[in-house]
């Protein structure tokens, strides 16, 4: 798998972090240094160990679907990618009540757990495809935790635009439905 894949790959990963953080940082007042430093390390931390858990559980059991690995991961990618496309459609109801700090506690566990949930599938796909996944998790985690700051802090300055997460989250879904279909292409599929 190419450089370029790969970044796609974890680009679009980044949009479920980037547009939580987006929130994250609409809901804060003031984001410190160590609010940021928490989301950034979380979110970055989950995508990056979900994916190596993802081809671990799928080294485990590739002997048995190696002939259907390119459709194994394109369906996966593009399950992951209409749900991104769907999550992105649906409107968010807002909520006049106060929020916690999302940088903390059992929130910020479950969030990060939310947002990385794609990559496990997506390191399964990996796995199927007989791609090293270390490269690519340590790639995921960095563009997840940057991806994160740079949302924590546009959340706050631009918090009246929350229509970009939206849009974020679609392009996401958008690329994860293109890397599939170019999985497929790689391995022959389509005549052209």
């Amino acid at each position: 798998m190419s450089l370029l894949s790969i970044l796609g790959i974890a680009v679009a990963l980044a949009m479920d972090a980037f547009a939580v953080s987006i929130a994250v940082g609409i809901s804060l007042k003031k984001i410190s240094a160590r609010q940021t430093f928490r989301l950034s390390w979380h979110f970055g931390l989950f995508q990056a160990l979900m994916p190596v858990l993802g081809w671990w559980l799928g080294n485990a059991i590739h002997t048995f679907v190696e002939n259907y690995a390119h459709w194994i991961a394109f369906a996966l990618l593009a399950a992951v990618g209409s749900n991104m496309l769907r999550e992105a459609l649906q409107f968010d109801q807002e909520s006049d009540e106060p929020r916690k700090d999302s940088t903390k506690g059992m929130t910020m566990v479950i969030l990060s757990i939310a947002t990385s949930i794609d990559a496990l599938a997506v390191g399964f796909s990996m796995s199927m495809l007989s791609i090293s996944i270390i490269t690519p998790a340590i790639i995921i985690g960095i563009v997840a935790a940057a991806f994160t700051i740079t949302g924590m802090h546009l959340g706050k300055k631009v918090s009246s635009f929350q229509k970009l997460s939206t849009y974020a989250e679609l392009m996401g879904g958008v690329v994860l439905w293109g890397i599939g279909l170019n999985i497929l292409y790689e391995n022959g599929v389509f005549p052209f």
